[in-house]
């Protein structure tokens, strides 16, 4: 049975007790470049079946296989997608594939090996202290930098400048110790990410070219020759990549792998992303999270939405601890104890998240139509999905002979469920709740109001609102 690999920035191991490189030399230890350790690594948890991508959720049959290709053939790699498709998620999990811990030359600037000393200093260090040249550790997670391009990023916050100080201290400028190194020299032996990289004026991406391909730098007319060891991965939104910037052809042409990511392609694998990265600080059940990423996958099919910016599966997440949010509220100022969303409570995230969309042009004054609309199909179809079959016509009747019940953003559960009709030997609103896995009260009154929902969609009862409550008769 193969043993489970953890790929976790988590710290699970102390650093070995190893602290000259002359007990790393007698340990066994071996000296592995970053791409080849990536590689290992990654054929090794293939090997075991363990899962080297935790968290990343309807990328495997698609972008996984290419990124896995790109990362064995040792390839910078480029992930092309738009807003909210988890891109920057997945360039972090390549940390995991990095070793646990890593050892460096103790006070080195750049993290070098002890084994491969690559700046002037260091390797004048290692000549003079031989088998004595101190030896420090490097968890994986120090080993991944990520860098947001912003238009006033500089040539020296990525690749370095000479350093003012040095040279008053009394060294020319044609020393090499007078460079100040940036963020890709610093991540010598790990993972540079950089994000949004068309937002990256065109002169400063020249200035990735030399790191890219001689995986050299220079400085100010300075060659200063190291052998940087950095694998550099990055993000674009198509949309950016071709209009408001791009990755100058050069560049884009050094990155071995360019892999187009997408939104969740099915149902279950956005209420999966949902229930992960969503903060809830009440209880969703699970059809209300259906309900959102249907709404979502509902916005990314309209004509009335900009398709070239996206649907963020941020929309979702958002909604998820709107609603969430509504219920501590309502449960807080109602003292029902534990708070627990109803399909009350969708219309709250749509007061706040329609700014999240772009709409066309030719919807303006409409936005507000249009989200209500795509919600309401996204609440039948949830309805559909799990109430099919199940008869309410006794609910139909005893409303149509003058029965109401009221809800709302402040009803408490308990008067929900006391105002539903009784129905005599009917157990409709068991079946709804076994359905809906509701046990709880607020639970079975969410269920019971879906129910409710989802017959009004059909046109067989009417709905009222008034001051913020909600009359189906």
């Amino acid at each position: 049975m193969p043993v489970e690999r953890t790929y976790s920035l988590v710290m699970t191991t102390s650093p070995p007790p190893i602290t000259t490189t002359g007990q790393l030399r007698a340990s066994g230890h071996t000296y592995r470049p970053v791409r080849v350790e990536l590689r290992e690594n990654l054929l090794s948890a293939l090997a075991e079946g363990s899962d080297p991508w935790p968290g990343i959720h309807g990328f495997d049959t698609t972008v996984i296989p290419q990124l896995e290709r790109a990362l064995l053939a040792g390839h910078d790699v480029v992930l092309l997608g738009e807003r909210g498709q988890g891109k920057t998620r997945l360039l972090r999990s390549l940390s995991g594939l990095l070793d646990e811990w890593s050892p460096v030359i103790a006070g080195s600037e750049l993290g070098e090996h002890p084994f491969h000393p690559v700046t002037p200093g260091s390797v004048r260090r290692a000549s003079e202290l031989g088998d004595d040249l101190p030896v420090s550790w490097r968890h994986r997670a120090e080993r991944y930098v990520e860098k947001l391009a912003t238009p006033d990023t500089s040539v020296a916050d990525l690749i370095g400048d000479v350093d003012p100080m040095k040279v008053a201290e009394g060294r020319s400028l044609g020393d090499p110790e007078t460079i100040h190194f940036g963020l890709v020299p610093r991540s010598h032996r790990g993972i540079v990410a950089i994000n949004e990289l068309p937002d990256l004026a065109e002169r400063i991406q020249v200035s990735l070219l030399n790191v890219m391909e001689e995986r050299d730098i220079q400085i100010r007319g300075y060659v200063l020759r190291l052998d940087l060891d950095v694998l550099v991965v990055a993000t674009a939104n198509p949309e950016d990549y071709t209009n408001r910037g791009r990755i100058i052809t050069p560049l884009q042409d050094r990155f071995g792998a360019e892999i187009r990511t997408h939104y969740p392609q099915t149902i279950e694998e956005e209420v999966a992303v949902i229930r992960q990265e969503a903060d809830l600080v009440a209880d969703v059940p699970e059809h209300l999270l259906e309900v959102l990423a249907r709404f979502t996958r509902n916005l990314r099919e309209s004509d009335a939405v900009d398709q070239r910016a996206g649907v963020s599966a941020r929309f979702a997440i958002a909604g998820a601890e709107t609603i969430a949010a509504a219920a501590l509220h309502r449960a807080t100022r109602q003292h029902e104890g534990v708070g627990v969303a109803r399909p009350v409570d969708l219309e709250t995230a749509v007061d706040v998240l329609g700014g999240k969309i772009e709409f066309e042009t030719g919807e303006e004054g409409r936005e507000r139509a249009v989200l209500e609309h795509l919600l309401r199909t996204a609440v039948a179809d949830t309805a559909r999905a799990h109430l099919r079959g199940i008869d309410a016509g006794a609910l139909v009747e005893a409303l149509h002979d003058g029965a109401t019940v009221m809800t709302g953003e402040q009803v408490p559960a308990a008067e929900v469920l006391a105002a539903m009709p009784i129905l005599g030997e009917s157990d409709l609103y068991d079946q709804v709740a076994e359905r809906l896995g509701a046990q709880t009260p607020g639970e079975r009154a969410g269920a019971l109001e879906l129910l409710l929902e989802a017959l009004y969609l059909e046109r067989r009862i009417s709905k009222d609102h008034a001051d913020g409550e909600t009359v189906y008769g």
